[in-house]
């Protein structure tokens, strides 16, 4: 009876220890030598280059990070984990993820699976559409299709926004951003409705940038942070304080200025997506607050 209880108990200590490493990512990180950085292929804030290179301002922001945490953890091997608007909690709730940077709303229903830190760009969702196509707010959708990207909260927003009362579209949805806007270029939808800075960074990346243009209200108002796992305050913690460190130091600055109005790769051109006031105050009064209570402002 003795060796089964034993096998059982050390089962049970194992057990114990993957749970309690769970929501210790500090130890996670620090026992493999290697973090999992969930990063974007499409997005305004993270993107690829193709062949493993992952760029943008919130993955660069991300590799700081990483280095302040090895501060504490020792050197740190990172690993790239693309991931979907549709797969990026599970990955992260599942332990795929240590640390996911791409463009991820803070909102209340995320916040019962998931943790963010602080603020770092606060997005307005916007309108997207051919510059021929006549189409100037809300009330020019109607009878037309507006693409967005599954796994997203764009065209919820769309349809609870007060000027929308009567209007009548079909929803189409990409995989992605990259065939989100893809829909748009080829005529298969009307308007492509997303974070202003995913339209604005897959326009100046498309054939003819000059052919498209965003218009329209200001959907919604959308904290942007860094999601984490729940329940980690050490964790929280130490990129919390490498955030702040580099909005203090001026970093993080440089870095939006880099990302947004200065030439990009690939196609060599500027965003051009000026720092807004939104951000600014974000930056200034560091907070994890949902998109809720900035919607009670």
């Amino acid at each position: 009876m003795k060796k089964p209880l034993l096998a059982a108990a050390i089962t049970l200590l194992a057990a114990g220890s993957a749970m309690a490493q769970a929501n210790d990512t500090l130890a996670k990180i620090k026992g493999a030598g290697s973090i999992t950085l969930g990063v974007r292929e499409s997005s305004g804030l993270s993107y690829t280059l193709g062949g493993g290179k992952y760029v943008g301002f919130h993955t660069e922001m991300a590799e700081v990070i990483i280095a302040d945490l090895q501060k504490q953890v020792g050197k740190l091997e990172i690993k790239y984990q693309p991931v979907t608007s549709q797969n990026r909690i599970p990955l992260m709730t599942n332990g795929t993820v240590d640390l996911e940077c791409g463009s991820t709303t803070n909102n209340a229903a995320r916040q019962k699976d998931v943790a963010f830190a602080v603020t770092t760009y606060v997005e307005e969702v916007r309108i997207a559409v051919k510059a021929s196509s006549g189409i100037a707010s809300i009330k020019d959708l109607n009878g037309k299709t507006v693409a967005t990207t599954t796994g997203t909260t764009s065209v919820q927003t769309l349809r609870k926004h007060e000027r929308a009362g009567g209007i009548d579209f079909k929803e189409v949805f990409g995989k992605d951003h990259a065939d989100s806007f893809l829909m748009l270029e080829t005529g298969r939808a009307d308007a492509f409705v997303m974070d202003g800075s995913i339209l604005a960074a897959n326009i100046s990346k498309a054939k003819h940038p000059a052919d498209f243009k965003i218009v329209g209200e200001v959907l919604s108002v959308e904290p942007i942070a860094c999601m984490l796992r729940k329940d980690d305050p050490a964790f929280k913690k130490a990129v919390d304080d490498s955030i702040k460190r580099q909005i203090k130091d001026g970093s993080l600055a440089k870095l939006y200025d880099k990302w947004f109005m200065q030439p990009v790769p690939p196609t060599n051109l500027a965003i051009g997506l000026p720092l807004s006031a939104a951000t600014k105050d974000a930056w200034a009064n560091p907070n994890d607050k949902p998109m809720e209570e900035y919607a009670k402002k």
